[in-house]
């Protein structure tokens, strides 16, 4: 289990998170939702050691491999979908299950064409593929479905709700702003208080 206990973190004299405690368990999604600013990104850099907290304690992070889709794609540009998944999984999935994924959100078509070359939805896809591909215990997802029309979006969601059901004692926490993919995805939801 992860505890997050007492979370308070400040950007001079704003305050964002003030004492955000919850508990994630394994095999389930949690969606944090919450209004815009109110430092839901903030708290996946927490989780991700990309920011430190003010004070509080993050308990059961210790030995975790972490994946994350951010609110950017950060895709290597010149690079194929392909080879932008490869590039974190090396030798640890085979190209076959890399080919498979990208097909499962409709990107079979463009799969060795250049990234710069790509949609903002496909883009999105490949970002996704890319951190659902590799081996992974505790998977960030920040608005992961942003840009993505309904149908995509449907069809992206079924996607990611399979790979999360391939891995039972992982961890995964969804921000998000809309409820359905809550509902959709999630067991619990943590609503973060504006502070």
């Amino acid at each position: 289990m992860i505890e997050i206990q007492e979370l308070c973190k400040s950007y001079g004299e704003k305050k964002v998170l003030n004492r955000v405690t919850f508990t994630l368990e394994p095999g389930t999604v949690t969606a944090v939702m919450a209004a815009s600013g109110v430092g839901k990104t903030t708290l996946l850099r927490i989780l991700m050691g990309l920011e430190k907290p003010d004070s509080g304690r993050i308990l059961g992070l210790d030995g975790l491999r972490l994946a994350a889709v951010f609110q950017e794609d950060r895709l290597c540009e010149n690079l194929s979908p392909l080879s932008n998944v490869r590039l974190v999984t090396g030798n640890a999935v085979g190209r076959e299950e890399i080919l498979h994924g990208l097909k499962a959100v409709g990107l079979e078509n463009c799969v060795s064409q250049p990234v710069r070359e790509l949609s903002g939805g496909q883009r999105r896809r490949a970002a996704l593929v890319r951190a659902l591909c590799p081996p992974w215990d505790l998977l960030l997802l920040d608005e992961p479905f942003k840009g993505l029309d309904h149908k995509t979006r449907q069809m992206v969601m079924e996607y990611v709700r399979k790979c999360l059901l391939s891995r039972p004692e992982s961890y995964t926490v969804l921000v998000t702003h809309d409820r359905e993919e809550a509902e959709y995805l999630a067991e619990q939801v943590f609503f973060l208080e504006r502070v």
